[in-house]
C-alpha cells in the first residue's frame, strides 16, 4: 500500500457509501414510475425532455448523445424504439450530410406531459420532500461541485444549471 494514499475518514467513507447506494437505488425508483405511467425509462424521458427544450424541438443525434451522457450506439438504439412508438422522428441534418437530427413529435410532447406529474411526485417522495429548504440548497451546491469535476465541458444541462433555473426554493429566495 502506498503511504501517499489519502484514506477516507470514517465520516468520508460513510458519506461515500451512502452516495453510491443512492446512485444505485434512485434510477430504479425513477424507472419504475416512468415505466408504469408512460412506458418510458428515465433515460428515454431525459432524451425526450432534451429534445422538447431544444430549438425547433430538434437536436443532432451526436449532440443529444452528449447531452444525455450516452454513446451514439446506445442513443441510436433508444431513438429507434422511440421512433417506432411515434415519439420522435429522425431525419438527415440539413447542414451536415453525415449527421442525423432527432425531433420530438406531438405524441412525444403529450407523453412527457402525461408522465411529468408522476415523475415530479417520485422525485419529491424519494429525494426533495425528505430535505429541508437549507438541505436542498446544500444538495445543489454539492452536486455542482462534483459536476464541475466530472463534466468540465458542461455537456449536461445540469452542470451549467443556475439556481434561477433550478430549485423553486432558490427562485423564491
Amino acid at each position: 500500500m502506498s503511504s501517499d494514499t489519502r484514506w477516507l475518514s470514517t465520516e468520508e467513507s460513510a458519506a461515500w457509501v451512502r452516495l453510491v447506494a443512492i446512485t444505485e437505488l434512485l434510477p430504479n425508483a425513477l424507472d419504475a414510475q416512468l415505466l408504469r405511467d408512460a412506458g418510458l425509462t428515465h433515460f428515454e424521458y431525459g432524451a425526450l425532455m432534451a429534445l422538447a427544450g431544444a430549438p425547433e424541438r430538434t437536436m443532432v443525434m451526436t449532440e443529444l448523445a452528449s447531452r444525455t451522457n450516452a454513446t451514439l450506439p446506445r442513443l441510436s438504439h433508444v431513438a429507434r424504439r422511440l421512433e417506432e412508438r411515434g415519439l420522435i422522428e429522425r431525419s438527415p441534418c440539413r447542414t451536415d450530410r453525415r449527421a442525423t437530427n432527432a425531433t420530438i413529435t406531438e405524441a412525444g410532447l403529450d407523453l412527457i406531459d402525461q408522465a411529468a406529474p408522476g415523475h415530479v411526485d417520485t422525485v419529491r417522495a424519494n429525494v426533495l420532500d425528505l430535505l429541508t429548504e437549507e438541505q436542498v440548497g446544500q444538495l445543489y451546491q454539492i452536486a455542482g461541485a462534483v459536476l464541475t469535476q466530472l463534466d468540465p465541458e458542461e455537456r449536461l444541462a445540469a452542470t451549467s444549471c443556475q439556481f434561477s433555473e433550478g430549485p423553486a426554493v432558490a427562485r423564491a429566495g
